[in-house]
């Protein structure tokens, strides 16, 4: 019977054939064949309660019965590279070696070593965007086993690249980059910050400056939005900044420049000043574009860009007008995928509470939770809630209406 596509790479699986945990793995069989565990006894020959103790590790099993086991459940050879010689189950030198030789069987064989090729990093870059583009129709949750498993072999890609190196490990900066993203969008807060340093080091191994100031910005920015440690991300801003090689463009210096300015935006106590500042740093480097953005920015970071970054702060001073402006300002810019357009709907609906339009902010912070749900998206719910927890006006229905659906949601 073929497993379903992928099933083999999975954490679970992959994990099981790294250490030789034939127990493991047919139990995820089992599981993926919607079998009870009758059926995968008899599948392999032998009774529900041997296969209960072998899943329960209260058996041991022989070689012979490895590969037999491997035979009937259709266990790729390659995987294991078991031999199909018979062997005697009760020599009891099997149950002592078989550790050992299970896991000389694992050792990759010069045949993979010679896998990695010219066209391994485009491939792995394409599956890479592919998986981005699912974002935009798929809960993180579903996409980030997937994920997971298409970065080790990126970087399984990496050890035997050769003089590809520097391609596939920017491949792998990439892989990881999005891994943090999803991580975060689960809030898996420390999965994120370990993905984001994970992007930054294949970026180095790269040798690319530019990939490794993104990756460094990007996980400022988690730091700052996500994390809550501002203070943190101001130091990762200025980290960024002096790995920034000369002529990279206006694009990196504008946009690290708004984090900045979101950074000081966002402390305790917030300076205004230096936002400011920063703000005004950045429309400079914006007014002397130079050219296309250099990779990985697909887009320039113009001033429509800058404008959602000026609301957000705004919002966070407590200006409502001023984000009222300046999300006006913003919208030219291309409609976000919709997990990021309900974060910035629940900031707008965060101004209109500072404006005192109450049934308006909790209808568009309504829509936004409502998003959230769909997408099980765990960093929207958290705002949604942050939302409702600093502004608590007289019930109305509107509020009433959002107050259910988030107690629903919660409970």
């Amino acid at each position: 019977m073929d497993e379903p596509l992928g099933f083999w790479s999975t954490p679970a699986v992959s994990q099981a054939l790294a250490t030789c945990d034939v127990p493991a793995l047919m139990e995820e069989i089992r599981k993926a064949r919607g079998w009870s565990q009758t059926d995968l006894g008899e599948a392999v020959g032998y009774t529900q309660s041997w296969a209960s103790k072998v899943l329960r590790g209260e058996t041991s099993l022989t070689l012979a019965q490895v590969r037999i086991i491997i035979r009937r459940l259709g266990i790729p050879a390659e995987l294991l590279r078991f031999g199909d010689h018979q062997t005697d189950e009760e020599d009891p030198t099997n149950r002592r070696q078989f550790g050992k030789l299970a896991t000389l069987a694992l050792l990759p064989s010069p045949r993979t070593a010679l896998a990695t090729g010219e066209n391994t990093a485009a491939d792995l870059t394409a599956i890479t965007g592919s998986q981005r583009r699912l974002d935009a129709s798929f809960c993180s949750r579903d996409l980030i086993d997937g994920v997971r498993s298409h970065l080790e072999l990126a970087v399984r890609a990496h050890r035997t690249a050769g003089p590809h190196a520097a391609a596939v490990a920017a491949a792998v900066s990439e892989a990881a980059g999005f891994a943090a993203w999803l991580s975060m969008d689960m809030l898996d807060l420390g999965s994120a910050r370990t993905y984001y340093r994970q992007a930054i080091t294949a970026a180095k191994l790269a040798k690319n400056d530019v990939l490794a100031v993104y990756m460094t910005g990007s996980l400022a920015a988690f730091e700052i939005d996500a994390a809550g440690d501002p203070l943190l991300g101001l130091a990762m801003i200025d980290k960024a900044r002096k790995t920034l090689p000369p002529g990279a463009g206006s694009t990196p210096t504008a946009w690290l420049a708004s984090l900045e300015a979101l950074a000081h935006a966002s402390t305790p106590h917030p300076d205004e000043h230096a936002a400011t500042q920063a703000i005004r740093t950045a429309e400079h480097a914006i007014a002397r574009t130079d050219g296309p953005p250099p990779w990985p920015w697909v887009y320039p970071f113009d001033l429509t860009k800058l404008a959602r970054i000026r609301a957000s702060i705004a919002v966070r001073l407590g200006q409502p007008s001023e984000a009222a402006r300046a999300f006006g300002e913003s919208l030219p810019t291309a409609q976000p995928a919709p997990k990021q357009a309900a974060l910035t709907t629940l900031e707008v609906a965060t101004a209109a509470c500072q404006r005192g339009q109450t049934d308006e902010a909790f209808t568009l912070a309504l829509d936004a939770l409502n998003t959230g749900i769909t997408y099980g998206s765990e960093r929207i719910i958290r705002q949604a809630r942050q939302f409702r927890y600093s502004n608590a006006p007289t019930t109305t229905p509107t509020v009433a209406r959002f107050d259910d659906r988030l107690r629903t949601t919660l409970l």
